[in-house]
């Protein structure tokens, strides 16, 4: 019998990389309550349960077999001024944009108050 796969800790957010562009998109809800993506991690939809999280991990199942994106896994996140933020490095520099261009990508605040993709 094969064990489960273990579960990030929650609070946890969905994060994934846009197939077309390779930018890092967060999994948000629309008006409609619709799950979409967004570029801006500070809209970023917070699993804070189990059935939540399933929620998330069903709408990346969905993107990766309807090829809009790849890398689609979920985060824990602590809540800061009441934005979710990765607590571990790699994440948290995924939310950022470039590394080798501090004027460019989300730090820069490119891209932070765009539509969510969907």
């Amino acid at each position: 019998m094969a064990a489960a796969a273990k579960r990030v800790p929650l609070p946890a957010i969905l994060l994934a990389n846009d197939l077309l562009d390779g930018d890092v998109v967060f999994a948000t809800a629309d008006a409609a309550g619709t799950l979409v993506w967004t570029r801006d991690p500070a809209q970023a939809l917070v699993a804070n349960d189990d059935a939540a999280a399933d929620g998330l991990e069903a709408f990346a199942a969905a993107g990766l077999r309807g090829n809009t994106v790849v890398d689609a896994y979920l985060v824990d996140v602590a809540i800061e001024g009441g934005h979710p933020v990765p607590r571990h490095f790699r994440e948290r520099f995924k939310t950022l944009g470039p590394s080798n261009r501090p004027d460019l990508g989300k730090q820069a605040g490119e891209g932070i108050a765009s539509a969510p993709k969907g």
